[in-house]
């Protein structure tokens, strides 16, 4: 019975792992610029978060290979970087949606904040000149590196959204930002509203508090504040507040429709469900020598049958 059961569960998992997973979106762009790290160990950790950020961009939010173009640090040069704007000006248009994100160290001499590159390094005016040029309607822009808190008094516009690492170009220490944000992309709790949706307002929300956090834990002062513009006044924020925030509440890094992201929410609620009673049968055959015969058969019986029912209810869901 156990084992018939066992089997149940399992093939309804790998059916609703392919029902969730995401189409791809032709509409959807995103540029990755993994800076150099200067250090090996940060080589290592800024190559990681690259890879990991593509992979979840491609495999959970619908983004085609095709559309997501990654700079790594041997191929992070400004030359590069502004053909492959070039590139990007040619192939959209302004129903497209493009998110850059840059990975690395920063630099601000108080005048100039700049993003490092293999060589000369770029400005944010530089940046925002290549992206006022583009022709999709909305821009999202992470800059996730040290100092990039001045990126968002030159590349606020109507219409863009920009989050920074730092709030000012006086945090010149190593950012983690990257790491929590890319956590906020595959954690089950980061769509807080449960809407089936990922806003990048509750992936900013998400991994500032995994940043803020981090500090706490190791008692150490935090060095970086990340903030965030999306109504182009180029004043930074960290919350929903005076204006700032809607833009970013209403953008979506997946494509779901407003039924399709009811579905996903729904269907999250019943694999919640799912393994709390998954969790439930194994503790009760563990228990099991302690317990009477007729006791453990009819609990392990009624855990079996909620079971099925809730499997029944994700196969539904799915179809």
């Amino acid at each position: 019975m156990l084992r018939r059961y066992t089997l149940t569960f399992v093939g309804v998992l790998m059916f609703a792992s392919v029902v969730c997973g995401q189409k791809v979106d032709p509409n959807k762009y995103a540029l990755i610029i993994n800076g150099p790290g200067g250090e090996p160990a940060y080589a290592k950790q800024f190559g990681e978060w690259t890879t990991q950020l593509s992979k979840v961009l491609a495999e959970k939010f619908g983004f085609g290979n095709q559309n997501v173009k990654v700079l790594t640090e041997k191929d992070a040069t400004a030359e590069e970087v502004k053909r492959t704007f070039a590139t990007l000006k040619a192939q959209l248009d302004a129903n497209n949606v493009l998110f850059v994100f840059l990975i690395g160290h920063g630099s601000y001499d108080g005048k100039e904040a700049k993003f490092n590159l293999v060589g000369p390094d770029l400005s944010a005016t530089e940046y925002n000149a290549m992206l006022s040029a583009l022709p999709a309607r909305r821009v999202v822009v992470f800059n996730m590196a040290s100092a990039s808190g001045e990126f968002i008094k030159s590349l606020a516009a109507k219409g863009r959204i920009v989050i920074t690492a730092t709030r000012s170009g006086q945090e010149t220490n190593a950012t983690r930002f990257a790491g929590f944000f890319i956590s906020a992309l595959t954690a089950a709790d980061a769509d807080t509203d449960q809407d089936g949706h990922v806003s990048v307002l509750e992936a900013f929300v998400y991994a500032n508090r995994l940043t803020g956090d981090f500090y706490k834990q190791a008692g150490r002062l935090a060095s970086e504040h990340a903030m965030f513009d999306d109504n182009g006044d180029g004043v930074g924020h960290d919350k929903l507040e005076a204006g700032e925030g809607l833009l970013a509440r209403a953008t979506y890094l997946d494509s779901l429709s407003g039924d399709e992201a009811a579905a996903t929410a729904a269907t999250g609620k019943l694999l919640k469900e799912r393994t709390r009673l998954e969790a439930e049968i194994e503790q009760l055959i563990a228990r099991k020598a302690n317990m009477a015969e007729a006791e453990y058969e009819a609990n392990l019986e009624r855990l079996f049958i909620e079971l099925a029912k809730v499997n029944r209810s994700i196969k539904q869901a799915g179809t």
